[in-house]
């Protein structure tokens, strides 16, 4: 359930609890609830559910899960995008550290939903990251249209991450 105001959306209903301070046409994201932290820019269209809390404006999506898990291997990753339907891989999994946390990343394609009016599908890159600390693992998938240049923003996004 969301409950709106003038100035943010919150998701009461999920033990993860997502804040959004919309600033002009944008909204800025903050990620708070099972010891995580994220903030930066993110469509205002949000939904929850199944444990995975999704933001998008047209193809761009930012979806975030957040749950119980040991710690993410090259193996595991590689299972875990394999057994995604419609993804192909178009980077393997890499370590990386983020500024606050130790993560894997792995880019990948996939096609988007049809659009509700033209029925067409367009291709999204999708750069999802694993991002792990002792009992939990966060999913982070940062997707946009092939083509559309979000680096600069998503590179924001996922360097904000953190672990409270």
């Amino acid at each position: 359930m969301f409950r709106r105001s003038s100035e943010n959306l919150v998701n009461t209903a999920a033990v993860t609890r997502l804040v959004v301070g919309f600033a002009g046409a944008a909204a800025v994201l903050a990620l708070t609830g099972c010891g995580s932290s994220h903030r930066a820019q993110a469509p205002a269209t949000s939904t929850s559910g199944g444990g995975a809390t999704t933001f998008r404006d047209k193809n761009n999506i930012v979806r975030i899960v957040v749950s119980s898990g040991a710690a993410p291997t090259k193996a595991s990753v590689q299972a875990d995008v394999g057994g995604l339907t419609g993804a192909h891989l178009q980077s393997g999994p890499q370590a990386m550290t983020l500024p606050h946390a130790k993560a894997y990343k792995v880019v990948y394609s996939t096609e988007s939903a049809p659009n509700t009016v033209t029925g067409k599908r367009v291709k999204l890159v999708v750069d999802r990251y694993y991002v792990w600390k002792p009992g939990r693992l966060a999913v982070v998938d940062l997707g946009t249209p092939e083509g559309v240049d979000n680096v600069d923003a998503y590179r924001l996004m996922i360097e904000s991450f953190r672990w409270s």
